[in-house]
């Protein structure tokens, strides 16, 4: 008999093969026949099938794994440990009412000898979970999962803004098809060309050219130490975590969106063949900036990116902001609007978008100091759902401490491969600009 593991396994590869006779259809702006729909009702009873059969052996599992404890083998540690472990007041023992009283359980599973809470068992009905650490760990179960997911992509800034793609299943990457343009002068699309009925060329047939956008996840590793008295309250444990591993996290997504090179981690928009690089005012003084700056870059992004994009900006570099006026007619005008308070707009702001000092834009002078950028449209992130954590207590045995280590699988890229050429003039454009270094 397989074990619930490879039957979880079979329940993937039968929901994968329903997904591709959804996609096959899609791809081909069809219906579905009445071959392929007998044969997608044919899968999807076989999944309830064996929903019913991984249902009776994590209920076998579990009134095994009660029947298997000595009755009056109770000590005073079981006793403390037993304290520890919190339920729902509905009497719902199945699942852990909060993040840290699921870490404290899992610190006692891997210590030597520990007993190992039925409700990290319990996870692996719903997919969550392993039940021995040295065998991968324990993941965290789904909503505080979801939560901390979301806690990595609300502290960081960048991330939130990007268009997200999940990935799920026993999958490890994606593959997305992307237009293969890079210049609208004759055609579009790569190669779509259209022509009015009046004309009297010979017309000739076109089409688009694609490429693959293929997204392979890595791995975000972060390590945190707790004190054995921290160990002892959850609620702070909690907050620990939340504060402190899950701002790292969302630090380095932003850091790997903004300079990434691709190699084991994602690649950066600084990174990629589709920035655009504008080159700075050869007049201008060190770590100033000039409206012809603004103006140029704005130039030279994507129109339809103009509503959504952001400026990005090292935070050195505000005083050159609070200075940015232009001369018309002898008229001054303020360039860069600065921030109105709680009761207006929470960011300073150039043509009407906002302006973000980040700590990942370069040093002053430094190609990538200041960055206007569309990640709504321009950027693509993959994840995983599920946050993995396990613990150890030899790391830093001798100073009473344990060590929790969370891994978070991701990846991501701009849309675009290159730059883009458009239909009138040379200037190329793209979903991200910047301006070049070594001003004065």
């Amino acid at each position: 008999m397989k074990t619930i593991t490879q039957y979880r396994e079979d329940i993937n590869r039968l929901l994968k093969k329903v997904g591709e006779i959804d996609a096959r259809a899609t791809n081909e702006d069809r219906n579905l026949s009445e071959e392929e729909i007998s044969f997608k009702n044919e899968m999807l009873d076989g999944v309830d099938e064996l929903r019913k059969i991984i249902t009776t052996q994590e209920r076998h599992a579990k009134l095994q794994y009660e029947l298997d404890q000595p009755e009056n083998a109770e000590t005073v540690e079981n006793r403390r440990a037993d304290s520890r472990i919190e339920h729902h007041e509905s009497g719902d023992r199945e699942r852990f009412s909060s993040l840290g009283a699921q870490l404290s359980a899992v610190m006692r599973a891997g210590v030597p000898g520990g007993q190992t809470d039925p409700r990290l068992r319990n996870t692996r009905s719903t997919g969550l979970g392993e039940t021995v650490p040295s065998d991968g760990g324990f993941l965290v179960q789904q909503d505080f999962s979801n939560d901390l997911l979301q806690d990595v992509f609300e502290t960081g800034i960048l991330a939130s803004r990007c268009k997200r793609v999940p990935i799920s299943g026993n999958a490890n990457s994606i593959k997305i098809n992307g237009m293969d343009e890079t210049s609208r002068a004759s055609t579009r699309y790569g190669g779509i060309k259209g022509y009015w009925a009046d004309e009297a060329e010979e017309k000739t047939a076109s089409k688009p050219k694609f490429r693959k956008i293929e997204l392979n996840l890595k791995k975000l590793i972060g390590l945190c130490y707790a004190t054995d008295e921290l160990l002892e309250d959850a609620g702070a444990l909690e907050g620990i975590i939340r504060s402190s591993f899950v701002g790292e996290f969302g630090f380095l997504i932003d850091d790997a969106i903004i300079r990434g090179n691709g190699a084991g981690q994602p690649l950066g928009v600084l990174n990629a063949g589709s920035l655009v690089a504008v080159d700075h005012v050869s007049s201008q003084g060190e770590g100033t900036l000039v409206p012809e700056n603004i103006f140029s870059m704005w130039a030279r992004l994507f129109p339809q990116s103009q509503q959504n994009s952001v400026w990005l900006i090292n935070q050195a570099l505000q005083p050159a902001l609070l200075g940015l006026k232009y001369e018309d007619n002898n008229t001054i005008y303020p360039v860069y609007l600065p921030p109105g308070g709680l009761s207006a707009s929470p960011y300073g702001s150039l043509l009407g978008r906002p302006v973000i000092p980040i700590e990942q834009c370069s040093a002053p002078d430094t190609q990538g100091d200041i960055i206007l950028a569309d990640f709504g449209s321009g950027y693509i992130l993959a994840e995983k759902g599920g946050i993995k954590s396990d613990m150890s207590i030899h790391v830093r045995f001798i100073y009473d401490e344990s060590v929790f280590r969370f891994v978070m699988r991701i990846d991501g890229q701009p849309v675009r491969a290159t730059t883009l050429t458009p239909y009138q003039g040379t200037d190329t454009l793209s979903h991200f600009v910047t301006l070049t270094g070594s001003r004065g």
